[in-house]
């Protein structure tokens, strides 16, 4: 189990340290910002979605903890090439993951997307984490909707 645990430490701090598609695009058509005022996390995600409701490119910046901006690299490999409705499930799925202590986490690991967030379920031992954790999800998905900021308060 310590090993296992090491792994998903090492995980998160590599996407912590390197978060992929960071940076501002050079377009995007929809964007929103997200604002965790108990931490500090700050961050903007864009997305461009095309007429057929697929997320061709999704990127965030900003800052925060290892677990924000690990959450955030991640969630940008997930959705890309995802219907918007797919990308929004797949944060209903994450959210349980990181709030429900009764899921499992080897069937959640059968799920081929979930499983790469695995890594983060860690954090429903520690609520305020969890804030840190579903940020850049929820910034996504006010992305989607059109809203322009999203709150964890």
């Amino acid at each position: 189990m310590d090993e296992l645990r090491e792994l998903y430490q090492e995980v998160i701090l590599d996407h912590g340290r390197n978060p992929r598609n960071f940076g501002h695009p050079p377009s995007c058509n929809r964007q929103a910002d997200g604002d965790n005022p108990l931490c500090g996390d700050q961050l903007t995600v864009y997305l461009n979605v095309s007429d057929d409701g697929i997320v061709e490119h999704v990127a965030f910046e900003g800052r925060g903890c290892a677990i924000s901006m690990a959450s955030a690299s991640m969630m940008t490999e997930l959705v890309k090439g995802k219907t918007a409705a797919e990308a929004e499930a797949l944060f209903e799925k994450f959210h349980h993951l990181v709030t429900d202590d009764t899921v499992d986490l080897d069937m959640a690991a059968e799920d081929e997307d979930l499983e790469k967030l695995v890594v983060l379920s860690g954090v429903r031992q520690f609520p305020m984490r969890v804030k840190c954790a579903t940020l850049p999800w929820h910034t996504m998905t006010a992305a989607i909707d059109g809203k322009g900021t999203v709150t964890t308060e």
